[in-house]
């Protein structure tokens, strides 16, 4: 299954450099992100911009393929990597900067979407596990009889990228979907909690 990995985006509120090479324990945000969806048995493209050069030649030199889109906006570049990469089957989207994401909520959404038998799947998280881990909370809705936020992992038909469609909303009861970094208070975090191990 194709993971399509956003990463087009400058990262202004961090003003750390392109956000998705802001490291984590010496390693780059987005390579926790690529790491668990190769474990996972997808194949990856990472869907960038001409404004993140230097995560280019990152992907170039880690042999990572990737495309660059207009960098009109996150829906724009989805559908434009979806068109440029003539995909038809059911595919992964994610952010790149959900570090604590794992192969194992990965295939726990791929499972729930196909017994689903719906075009579409975004996966929230509990508001309260988002606001334990000291993250904002920007936006939430009641999924499930749960305050929950958005975690940034969807999978979308690519036959029909073009048309609204019909979805399942995944509620994921685990704290490493809660962090998903934009502030340097967030990153130091995230830092603290992969430093002290991190349970699913």
């Amino acid at each position: 299954m194709l993971a399509l990995i956003l990463a087009g985006g400058c990262g202004n509120r961090l003003s750390l450099g392109e956000k998705a090479l802001v490291t984590i324990l010496g390693k780059p945000m987005i390579e926790y992100v690529t790491d668990a969806f190769h474990s996972a048995g997808c194949e990856v493209v990472v869907v960038l911009s001409r404004k993140t050069p230097y995560t280019h030649n990152w992907c170039r030199v880690m042999g990572i393929d990737h495309i660059t889109a207009s960098g009109k906006g996150y829906v724009d570049d989805i559908v434009e990597a979806v068109n440029l990469l003539d995909e038809r089957c059911p595919l992964f989207t994610s952010v790149s900067d959900i570090p604590c994401l794992h192969e194992t909520i990965i295939s726990h959404i791929r499972d729930l979407y196909f017994q689903s038998g719906k075009d579409a799947e975004s996966t929230w998280v509990p508001a309260s596990l988002v606001s334990e881990a000291g993250c904002r909370v920007h936006f939430s809705e009641n999924i499930d009889g749960t305050e929950a936020c958005p975690a940034g992992i969807n999978i979308l038909n690519g036959a029909r990228i073009t048309e609204e469609q019909d979805e399942i909303r995944i509620l994921v009861q685990s704290r490493r979907l809660a962090f998903n970094v934009n502030t340097r208070e967030e990153l130091r975090r995230v830092q603290d909690y992969m430093e002290a191990g991190l349970p699913l």
